[in-house]
Order: structure tokens, then sequence, then C-alpha cells
């Protein structure tokens, strides 16, 4: 039988259409009071439940992305506003966290997979991430980030997929905005083995040695070099300024003063901070299988973990790993000196850069 070429255009278009809508990855997102309640009577209370259904037709496998409801520890993955558009202050935690780590080595308890028309519940309470006393009491509008991290099956590569937001949850706030924080005792160890005390003093010391290096090259190179524009971007005294002053504020930062809690079980994860203790870094257990230097050590992981303080630079989490803090200087090189992991390679210097 012979097809006109039109016709056989026609059947390849319906060929690769069949194919693609075999292989839709799909999410929705949804949020609801974790009570059933729609009011609320002190922060306390206010807690959520955060639904996620695969809406497509084929199974995922998504990351626990610290920046998403996938995760236990508290962190920022809620947006919340009034009808002023005024939202809460962020007090909870922030996250290392390599994807590309996680998939290399498998780490099972790392991933979530849901099958077609799975779904899955889980509860935050928002009183451990967020601080309404600025924005005040009020009615608050609350939506679960929406962009997650999966694995594609046939590449194993890890690619973006934005879940459908259905309506945000809507209640009001009254009482108590924020929760004390928690008592601070000074204490170089909490929950250690003599082992793990060890690795600390010598990730303490690595962590110090680059802290030292990396503020000793920046205020000794006040133009643009190759190490500089890898990490940071395109070369502007502004920019350099505000790296600079962070560096400086590392370098004079005690980590071997600091407090260590070696309690953090969340798989996947390298440590955490919690803004609203300072000096305190949780680690988790990819920590203890880091190299002590070189590329995401454990030295390297103070680092990162001390610029989230804002008393030392206030830094975000906008991006993870080498390659996407790289792509993230030369794309947006504002939101890379703003960068945890951007602050740490170019600490680490692994390939070394002059």
């Amino acid at each position: 039988m012979q097809f006109s070429s039109t016709l056989r255009s026609a059947l390849i278009g319906l060929c690769l259409s069949a194919i693609s809508v075999a292989a839709a990855p799909g999410l929705s997102l949804a949020v609801s009071s974790a009570s059933g309640a729609n009011s609320f009577a002190g922060v306390e209370n206010f807690k959520v439940t955060a639904s996620l259904v695969n809406s497509g037709n084929e199974p995922l496998k998504l990351l626990k992305d610290p920046r998403t409801i996938l995760s236990s520890i508290p962190t920022n993955s809620f947006a919340i506003s009034n009808a002023e558009g005024a939202s809460p202050s962020f007090i909870g935690a922030k996250v290392k966290f390599v994807p590309e780590y996680v998939v290399k080595n498998n780490i099972n308890d790392a991933f979530v997979i849901l099958a077609p028309g799975e779904s899955l519940q889980l509860e935050h309470d928002l009183s451990a991430a967020y601080n309404f006393t600025r924005p005040g009491e009020g009615t608050y509008d609350v939506q679960a980030n929406n962009l997650f991290l999966h694995v594609d099956p046939t590449t194993n590569e890890i690619k973006e997929l934005q879940a459908a937001h259905e309506a945000p949850f809507t209640s009001s706030l009254t009482g108590r905005l924020a929760v004390a924080p928690p008592p601070t005792k000074r204490e170089v160890y909490r929950s250690c083995s003599s082992s793990e005390q060890s690795q600390v003093a010598s990730a303490a010391n690595q962590a110090a040695s680059y802290a030292n290096a990396a503020s000793s090259y920046v205020n000794s190179h006040t133009s643009s070099t190759p190490r500089f524009v890898e990490w940071f971007g395109t070369f502007t005294a502004a920019h350099h300024t505000t790296v600079a002053s962070h560096y400086t504020n590392i370098k004079g930062y005690s980590f071997t003063g600091n407090t260590y809690d070696c309690s953090c079980n969340e798989a996947g994860t390298y440590a955490f901070v919690n803004l609203n203790e300072f000096g305190v870094i949780h680690l988790c257990p990819v920590f203890w299988e880091a190299p002590l230097s070189g590329t995401d050590s454990k030295g390297g992981t103070l680092i990162h973990e001390s610029s989230h303080f804002t008393q030392i630079a206030g830094t975000d989490d906008h991006v993870y790993g080498q390659s996407g803090a790289r792509a993230l200087a030369e794309s947006n090189p504002t939101q890379a000196i703003d960068n945890a992991d951007n602050h740490e390679y170019f600490a680490e210097n692994n390939p070394a850069l002059s």
C-alpha cells in the first residue's frame, strides 16, 4: 500500500502524540486543615495537611527535596500571605541537599514513589517554620511550593515537575503569633558518638581553613577572576563587596566553638540549621559519608550551613549542587551571591581556579 507524504506525516504526528500521551507525568497539590478547622487560636495549632496526587499516567519517583512538602524538616515549603499581601517571617530550617548524590547512590529513603492515581498526605506544623508577629492576626491564604524533582525512569536524569495547584487554603489566625525559640544550651556536641565528635572536630578545622583562604582570596582580588565568575557570575564592585563581607563574617564564625547536633536521620541530607538557633548545626546521614575536603565535603558543608545564619550572610537555597550553582552564577548573579552552595563551592575551590 502506498501512502502520500501528507498522510505519512499525519500518521507520524499521531504516533508521536500517542507516545506523548502514553508517558505524561503530572501532579496535583492541595493544602487543607489538619484538624478540619479553618480558624486557629494560637500559632501552635496552625497545622495543615498537604495532599499530593499523581495525576499522570506513569509512576513518579520524587526526591524529598527540602524545598517541598516532602521533607519532614520544617523548611520554607509554603507560600503564605494575608489580604494585604504580607507574609510571616521564615524562622525554620535551611538544608544542604545534593540531588545528584541521592540519585547516584539510589538512597531509597530519600524518594517517594507514587503510582498513577496514588496520593499521599503530609502534616506540617506551620509554627515550626513561620513567625506571624509582623503581619499580625488575620486571614491567611496558604499554598505549598509546587516545583518538584523527579527521576526520569528511562534516562535516570533529574527533571523538574510543576504540580497543579488547587485553591489556596484560607484560614484565620488569632492569639499567639509565634512560638518561643528553643533554649540554647551551649555545648559542643549533642547526641554525638566519640567517633562522630572526632570527625566533627576535623571538619570544623577544615571549615576554618576554607573560610580563612576564601576571605583572603576575595579581599586580595578586587577585579574579575575565573574563580569569582565561576561561582558568583559577572564581576561587579557591588557584588564583590557583598561576597567579601560574607566571607569576612564566615571567617569570624567560631566553627570549633559551635554546637553540633548529630541526631538528624533525614535520608539524603547533609545538614541543616534552624534560623532561630544561631550557632547550632544539625548533622545528617550524608555528612558522615562525605570526604573531609573537596566537593561537597564535611568542611564545605559547615561553610554552607554557617552562611545561612542571618548574622553571617543570610543565604538561601535557590539551587542545589555544583551544576546548578554554576548555571545560577551565569544566569542570575544576584541569586548566586545569595546561594549557600555557591559560597561552599567557591570556598572548596575544587577543581581549583585562579
